[in-house]
């Protein structure tokens, strides 16, 4: 069994982590706030132009001709990995990267994969293992759409270009503090839109719906990278707040437990003495 003293600053130093968890839990709890009210007020948006785009697309006549709809043979692949800048969020981190490792060793296997990290934790994993070309870990600093809207203007002149058949996007959507979903989004070539049922087309649009869509796509493309960042960024803050709660409970718990063991040494430490009082004096008689 420990002395005493060993005990004691075990038991101050779990008390000092239990306050710095605690404090991280609340700090993480405010910011969540903030991050799940922007990110839970800009879905309706992106869904409302996801869902006009799709309408003006199923009452064209075959292709619109977009460059960002090109479907070309794919044979060099571009995936974007959202993680966060720093860590202490449990796997949050982890399950982004394996997915993009899942990607690129599986998914695209025998095909030329390179990533752009936004994010620290993806440019030190990946950066060691691949090519990354870009890393956008500063975005974090001042999170707005102009700023992600460069790097969706980047990614844009990456596959007009063709220096990339693919891009992906992965990073976790934001459900609640304590979960978070995975998700893998082709962001070029677009999607083709579909539309089940008959679209109305009692409409007069000015300029064309050609023009329009022209114009929409890009923009749906920035939202589209928006609301993943904005997701992300909504994630780290519930999976760190729900990390620091676990780490606060279990730092709780062996405090406990070793104030129980210092007290119980203690207590025996206590009882030794004076069993060895009691037979000095019996001897000091005899």
């Amino acid at each position: 069994m420990a002395n005493l003293k060993e005990i004691r600053n075990r038991i101050s130093s779990v008390s000092s982590t239990m306050q710095i968890t605690s404090a991280m839990k609340m700090v993480s709890a405010a910011k969540l706030k903030k991050a799940q009210d922007a990110i839970t007020a800009m879905r309706p948006y992106a869904d409302k132009l996801t869902e006009l785009l799709q309408n003006l697309s199923a009452s064209l006549e075959g292709d619109s001709g977009s460059v960002y709809a090109d479907n070309r043979l794919v044979k060099k692949v571009l995936v974007v990995s959202i993680t966060s800048n720093r860590g202490l969020c449990g796997a949050f981190n982890t399950n982004i990267l394996k997915q993009s490792v899942h990607l690129a060793e599986n998914v695209h296997q025998g095909k030329d994969v390179d990533f752009v990290a936004v994010g620290k934790k993806a440019n030190d994993y990946l950066g060691k293992r691949y090519n990354v070309i870009a890393n956008y870990s500063g975005v974090y600093d001042d999170l707005n759409f102009d700023n992600v809207a460069d790097i969706a203007e980047h990614l844009m002149g990456l596959f007009t270009k063709g220096a990339y058949d693919r891009i992906e996007i992965v990073y976790n959507k934001f459900k609640n503090a304590a979960t978070q979903i995975i998700m893998t989004e082709q962001f070029l070539p677009i999607v083709p839109l579909e539309i089940e049922g008959n679209v109305s087309a009692d409409y007069t649009f000015e300029p064309s719906k050609v023009e329009i869509i022209e114009q929409l796509i890009p923009k749906s493309l920035k939202t589209q990278l928006y609301k993943g960042i904005r997701d992300s960024f909504a994630s780290e803050h519930g999976a760190r707040m729900t990390a620091m709660h676990k780490a606060t409970d279990n730092a709780t718990e062996l405090r406990d437990q070793l104030k129980l063991t210092y007290n119980k040494a203690r207590q025996a430490a206590i009882t030794n003495e004076i069993l060895e009082i009691v037979g000095g004096a019996e001897a000091l008689n005899n």
